[in-house]
């Protein structure tokens, strides 16, 4: 096996672990590019459709291309897709900074569908690549029974050995492309032949590299009009993936903040 299909094999037994040991999945989509290859090798795993619903925390401010994504292909990929708001910024806590605060809605949405639904697993696109604290990330990862996530206290992982025990009346959350690295994720959406939502690619030398809320998302300066191109630029750069997230430039402890309180 290549690389790619190294990867994929050990996303894919990660999601049937998953499947076979909890009662109640939802696989999160946030429509993003790590999600949607998340979506693509869950239909891998289970021939062709996905077994348990996909679920959009929705903040109500992604980009327009966004909900399109989503409306197009949650019909063609037939997702059981569930799709939960997220409440008012006066509901999330002021002593956040301004785009970590708005950022935070999606936490207490998550949390609302937790409630509403009773998962006992979530199933999540982050990487160990992406940001600091996600590096710090189990496969299988315990949340408290408010969703929290203490980092000083997450199970060891040996020779893909995981541990699927959920606390009671709490969730794991599980991460099946926490290998995987950003030039991964282009170079197998572009073997797979992936969509992909439009602003990943250059126009007028700017394109998104991380996607999220309209308003506390950037393009960053490229030329990459193409998933070939992006992947040279990919090779050179040192611009971080998320230099265009409000959220990794306002305090110190902002993000992590938001990870122990239950953030994606």
């Amino acid at each position: 096996m290549d690389h790619l299909d190294e990867l994929e094999a050990q996303s894919i037994y990660i999601l049937r672990e998953a499947f076979a040991r909890l009662k109640k999945l939802a696989l999160l989509w946030s429509l993003g590019k790590d999600s949607n290859v998340m979506i693509w090798l869950a239909r891998k795993a289970f021939f062709g459709r996905v077994p348990f619903p996909a679920l959009h925390v929705d903040t109500g401010k992604k980009f327009p291309e966004m909900y399109a994504f989503r409306d197009h292909y949650g019909k063609e990929w037939e997702l059981d897709l569930k799709v939960e708001p997220c409440p008012p910024i006066d509901a999330v806590d002021p002593t956040l900074p301004p785009a970590a605060r708005s950022a935070a809605r999606k936490t207490e949405g998550l949390k609302w569908a937790l409630n509403k639904y009773g998962f006992d697993g979530l199933i999540a696109g982050i990487r160990r690549d992406e940001e600091a604290t996600r590096a710090k990330e189990r496969v299988f990862s315990p949340r408290g029974l408010e969703g929290g996530w203490d980092v000083r206290d997450q199970p060891p992982e040996f020779w893909d050995q995981f541990n699927a025990s959920v606390p009671p009346g709490a969730h794991l959350r599980i991460h099946p492309i926490l290998h995987w690295t950003e030039a991964d994720i282009w170079a197998y959406t572009k073997r797979e032949n992936i969509p992909i939502i439009p602003l990943y690619l250059s126009k007028d030398g700017k394109r998104y590299r991380s996607l999220g809320d309209a308003d506390i998302t950037f393009p960053v300066a490229s030329t990459a009009s193409s998933i070939d191109e992006i992947l040279t630029e990919l090779d050179g750069t040192k611009v971080p993936e998320r230099a265009g997230r409000a959220l990794d430039h306002e305090t110190e402890d902002a993000f992590e903040r938001l990870r122990v309180a239950g953030y994606l």
